[in-house]
């Protein structure tokens, strides 16, 4: 691990193409700024370990969620609006994320 002593406005370069901004120094924090190409993704580490959570609990592995996704976005037919009044039992009822359940 390198560390180094910054103030505030200056920058730190990885590689050629990420730069690491000292953005702003406050009393307990340091706001950092990264410039980075589109495709590296950049996020913070406790991000990537909530998603890594979520997933497993879910049981899905991250490029079976992506399939399942696209696959959902696919296959699934333009609804229409019906006039019918929300709360009918006869009314299909669609999951808010239906990629990420297995089917029963």
């Amino acid at each position: 691990m390198l560390i180094m002593s910054r103030r505030q406005g200056e920058v730190i370069l990885i590689g050629d193409e990420i730069e690491i901004v000292i953005a702003h120094i406050g009393r307990s924090r340091v706001k950092v700024g990264i410039r980075a190409p589109r495709e590296t993704p950049v996020m913070a580490r406790e991000i990537k370990l909530v998603r890594e959570e979520n997933l497993a609990a879910a049981g899905l592995h991250p490029a079976e969620t992506a399939a399942r996704l696209l696959n959902f976005l696919h296959s699934a037919p333009m609804r229409e609006l019906s006039g019918k009044k929300p709360g009918r039992k006869s009314e299909e009822r669609i999951s808010p994320c239906p990629f990420l359940f297995k089917p029963t």
